[in-house]
């Protein structure tokens, strides 16, 4: 598919207020989007001016359509918002602390999907961008929850790329390890800067690539595919 370029471009990007998410509304302004829409929680958490903040929580449908409706210029979506819980599904919380990370993670962007579609076919198509993981591939009992929302994630964005493809809307996931933010500050060894990140999801949004493997993590065990089905638990 032809990619789209960012100058000009009208985006909304959820979870834009720290983390990636921070780091890809910079991004997008830094090479010359036309507005940023920041979607969050608490639009007073958002303190850069050069954004618009937009009140959304992925997990209530009705907040993401009446943005949908407010940002009727949007042309690029970024699913960036998510949360991280860890723990075993056969932990004490494992069902509830899956269910949540299913709401957030895997139908939030879903739901988002759903309700700008129709904008972005108005505005020439445009592009959907979901941030995934390398957890989408690989499962740890530490995180196994996070895993199984992230793999549906992943699979719900093969099905918006299918679906989208004749309303002329790019769908791009992206897959990642650990990210020098927040949410792995608890975690020893090599992370990826999210400005970096940052730049090779644009990067792919304007080559019109399906997929971003934003580390050599990623690159490795979406290699590893192919092996025994054992090897995706650890």
């Amino acid at each position: 598919m032809t990619g789209q370029p960012i100058s000009g471009s009208t985006a909304l990007v959820t979870g834009a207020n720290r983390g990636l998410g921070k780091a890809i509304a910079e991004e997008l302004l830094a090479r010359g989007a036309k507005t940023v829409y920041a979607a969050v929680r608490d639009p007073q958490s958002v303190t850069d001016a050069r954004l618009t903040p937009v009140r959304v929580d992925v997990t209530d449908p009705a907040s993401v359509f009446a943005a949908a409706a407010l940002a009727s210029d949007v042309d690029l979506l970024v699913n960036n918002a998510g949360i991280a819980s860890s723990g075993s599904v056969f932990g004490p919380d494992g069902v509830e602390a899956l269910r949540q990370q299913l709401e957030t993670n895997a139908i939030g962007p879903l739901v988002a999907a759903r309700a700008f579609a129709p904008t972005l076919e108005a505005n020439g198509g445009g592009t959907i961008v979901n941030i995934l993981s390398v957890l989408s591939w690989v499962t740890m009992a530490a995180t196994s929850g996070y895993s199984a929302s992230k793999a549906a994630a992943w699979s719900l964005t093969n099905a918006m790329r299918g679906e989208l493809r004749g309303q002329g809307t790019h769908v791009v996931g992206v897959h990642v390890g650990y990210l020098d933010t927040d949410m792995a500050a608890h975690v020893d060894g090599p992370k990826t800067d999210p400005a970096e990140l940052a730049r090779q999801i644009l990067d792919a949004v304007e080559r019109g690539d399906d997929e971003v493997l934003g580390d050599d993590l990623s690159r490795g065990v979406k290699s590893s595919l192919s092996g025994p089905v054992g090897s995706l638990s650890v």
